[in-house]
């Protein structure tokens, strides 16, 4: 079958070496957030009690709102404890029960002094909970460790010779494939504050960023972290050493949710470039995040504004977005996740088994045995984007759809002044998550692994077309098989229309994708699920194609969505 591209595919130069763009760490803007912790943890109390003052007017509506948290808290203990939890969570919340009882005692001015006293406490304890500990000794063993110890298993499992463990031959950016706009992220970093939002489909996700951050040449980035992340020893060090700040998804309530929102805020006005996954948490049914959450986002456009307001001066002026695509062939947690997505979406139609990361001794079986079999990691870097979606050049100035240069500033000012407009910011901030949603879907990288479950079930679904989603998947795998030459067909189909969409600049490809039809497919074969006991999908005994797991047959089908090619098939 001829190949019908354009455009020539960009080929990974995986020795190339960027060097640091600060000439030494003490420059990094995380070191200096580190070393004033103190200070910046009063900073974030200090505003967020003042937010919450304005969101919760009169002592009656304060009183609520931490009565109301308390009792949340509580519940949460209760019900759903971690270890990483503090040892002091019900003595905490004890007293805070007290103290409002006291408050109630006291009227007028005293009363609401008490409240504002018991706000400050609670919100400062969330602040320190949040708020990093990073330490430079640390990072920088953190990230030897990750180097050398990959390094060491991706030698043993290249080379598969006595010794190998302690060869070189084969560095982590064999395997970690960087792609994209790095240039242009290196010149923005620069001489702005850069805003990284990655996809999230794993919980190795955080480390493989901190990698290609320090690879880059750039300084750590802060980044926000799953507390539950830190009840697993191994990841806890890592998190920590990396930058990590802690993102507890338990807590639902606006106290915490504006401490974190100010802690944000305030860490990207000091110039902290900064890391956060818009989707929220990993995706759950495996595709790419289509509807992303708008808090964390929207403390940068406010960032912006406030350094617009202050007139701020130098690299943390001025606030860059720049969309990040990881794109594996496999996800450890994949059948987990999309049984959490399925058993929310169907209710009691669905049944749940578990399979998680839930201990070190289960990463390190899937670090060996991701190492020891020929998959690799693409991370697509997009073109960097303002806080309203415009692209911006190598020095950092807007250019809109029209290619005309626009000054960020008007889009905060009214009547020629900065002002402060929280539904038009809203606003702005729902319009930039629709931009970074088309900025990954144009930068994604499609691998076999992706494109190959993705017709298998597709053709599944027109084998039964009266069946809906839980029908399929309870379909008897032994009337699942497809015979090998039409799939092969209508694979080649698929493939076909993917390359138009690559010439029109719509997707990117990973380069093995062109190869010879029938490799391709057996490329994707392979790769999909490997570490699955159950593949999604085989070849039978008689070459034709077949799944020993529909749900996850499903999970990494998913991954093509969002290009309507559901029509091909």
């Amino acid at each position: 079958m001829a190949l019908n591209l354009i455009r020539p595919v960009k080929k990974v130069d995986t020795k190339k070496r960027f060097e640091p763009i600060h000439a030494g760490s003490q420059e990094w803007p995380v070191v200096q957030l580190a070393r004033n912790r103190k200070q910046f943890v009063q900073q974030v109390t200090n505003e967020a009690v003042d937010r919450l003052i304005l969101l919760r007017s009169g002592i009656g509506q304060l009183v609520d709102e931490i009565e109301k948290t308390r009792y949340h808290e509580k519940l949460r203990i209760k019900t759903n404890p971690w270890k990483v939890d503090p040892e002091d969570e019900l003595i905490f919340w004890g007293k805070v029960k007290s103290r409002l009882l006291e408050i109630d005692k006291k009227d007028g001015a005293e009363a609401e002094e008490l409240a504002k006293l018991l706000l400050k406490d609670i919100v400062n304890r969330y602040a320190e909970e949040i708020t990093g500990n990073f330490k430079q000794t640390s990072y920088k063993l953190a990230r030897n460790i990750v180097t050398f110890g990959f390094a060491r298993l991706l030698n043993a499992a290249k080379i598969k010779k006595f010794g190998s463990f302690f060869r070189n031959e084969y560095t982590l950016q064999d395997k970690i494939q960087i792609t994209g706009e790095v240039e242009h992220l290196r010149a923005l970093a620069r001489i702005g504050t850069i805003v990284m939002v990655p996809t999230h489909f794993s919980n190795l996700d955080s480390i493989t960023l901190g990698y290609i951050i320090n690879e880059l040449g750039l300084p750590p980035f802060i980044y926000g972290a799953g507390l539950n992340l830190f009840n697993v020893e191994i990841f806890a060090y890592f998190m920590n050493s990396l930058g990590a700040y802690k993102v507890d998804r338990r807590k639902k309530n606006l106290i915490y949710l504006e401490t974190l929102r100010t802690y944000s805020s305030l860490a990207i006005r000091k110039g902290n470039h900064s890391l956060f996954f818009p989707g929220g948490t990993r995706s759950r049914a495996g595709n790419i995040e289509t509807r992303l959450k708008l808090g964390l986002l929207g403390t940068a456009i406010e960032a912006q504004r406030i350094n617009y307001e202050n007139n701020t001066e130098g690299r943390a002026s001025k606030i860059f977005v720049v969309p990040v695509v990881i794109n594996y062939n496999f996800v450890l947690e994949a059948p987990s996740l999309i049984n959490d997505y399925l058993e929310l979406k169907g209710q009691e139609r669905y049944y749940v088994e578990n399979d998680d990361f839930t201990s070190s001794g289960k990463i390190l079986k899937f670090l060996i045995k991701f190492f020891t079999q020929g998959s690799n990691i693409s991370v697509s870097i997009g073109k960097g984007m303002d806080l309203f979606g415009n692209y911006v050049d190598q020095e950092g100035k807007s250019i809109d759809k029209f290619g005309n240069y626009v000054n960020t500033r008007e889009y905060f000012s009214y009547r020629g002044k900065i002002n402060r407009d929280t539904q038009r910011e809203e606003e702005y901030t729902r319009m930039l998550s629709i931009r970074i949603v088309d900025e990954y879907l144009r930068i994604n990288q499609v691998f076999a692994s992706h494109l190959v479950p993705f017709v298998a079930f597709e053709m599944l679904k027109k084998k039964y077309p009266d069946e809906d989603l839980y029908g399929l998947l309870r379909i008897p795998l032994d009337e699942v098989e497809i015979p090998y030459e039409i799939y092969r067909e209508t694979f080649g189909r698929l493939r076909d229309k993917i390359f138009d969409m690559y010439n029109r600049g719509q997707i990117d490809i990973a380069p093995h994708l062109t190869g010879d039809l029938d490799q391709v497919i057996g490329h994707g074969i392979y790769n999909v699920g490997l570490y699955h006991a159950r593949r999604p999908v085989i070849k039978s005994k008689n070459g034709n194609i077949t799944s020993q797991d529909l749900t996850t047959l499903y999970y990494y089908r998913n991954r093509m969505d969002g290009y309507d090619l559901e029509k091909y098939i």
